[in-house]
């Protein structure tokens, strides 16, 4: 069973012309493609290997991504999130801004990416990779869910361009079988389990839907194309080994 729901509003209008993008940092990424920093305007932009993946103008689908992950939980404190992929630090933010969250744990993969949030992508989400109560894990997440023991009450993935659109080859194993039961591991009873997606993903929605019974489907407008999603389950028996 799948539920939609919509979360939007366009961004204002009227808004000066940004101009050209400025190169503030390019380099060869861990993945060997290359990685680059860009300012255009006010704001930032993260391009992989040719690739647009992120920028600071909104972060509204990410957050959303995590509010709708937090508002499913029944804890009240205490609560523990983990979320894949850095990026632009919206995600984290949201999590950290909620009054419910203890603890945030961040894994991201590229080295270059923490090092950009001390630095000119800091202030766009407010320094989460200061904020005592995050932890950011300089690591793969494929490889990382498969050998950490720590479970938590929301996991959120904000990898790539989402599950059918991965600009790394080797994030496709998180959105398989093998993968998923890997993720619901490091779901504590009563959690939930997030995805995000620039575009839809009907066949891995169909697989959650296999897997999990129900999948809610959140739509984000994005201020060109189609929205983003986000895919919300709950894993059964989570947190068990």
């Amino acid at each position: 069973m799948t539920n939609t729901a919509s979360i939007g509003g366009a961004s204002p209008d009227g808004e000066p012309p940004e101009g050209d993008p400025v190169v503030l940092s390019r380099t060869i990424g861990a993945t060997g493609g290359e990685l680059v920093l860009r300012r255009v305007g006010a704001h930032f932009e993260i391009i992989s290997n040719g690739v647009f993946l992120m920028d600071t103008r909104s972060g509204r689908s990410e957050r959303a991504m995590v509010r709708a992950s937090l508002d499913a939980l029944t804890a009240a404190d205490g609560v523990s999130v983990l979320i894949g992929g850095l990026g632009a630090g919206f995600s984290a933010r949201e999590a950290l801004d909620h009054p419910a969250v203890a603890e945030v744990c961040v894994v991201e993969l590229e080295p270059l990416i923490v090092e950009w949030h001390s630095g000119p992508l800091g202030a766009a989400a407010g320094r989460v990779v200061g904020d005592p109560r995050c932890t950011v894990v300089r690591a793969d997440l494929v490889r990382w869910i498969g050998a950490t023991e720590h479970v938590f009450d929301a996991v959120c993935l904000d990898i790539d361009n989402g599950p059918e659109w991965t600009v790394v080859d080797g994030n496709g194993a998180l959105y398989g079988p093998a993968g998923l039961a890997r993720l619901d591991r490091r779901v504590r009873p009563g959690g939930v389990l997030a995805f995000w997606s620039a575009m839809p993903a009907p066949a891995f929605a169909g697989l959650l839907g296999e897997r999990y019974g129900r999948v809610d489907t959140v739509e984000v407008p994005a201020e060109r194309g189609g929205p983003d999603l986000v895919y919300l389950v709950r894993p059964p028996g989570t947190g068990r080994h």
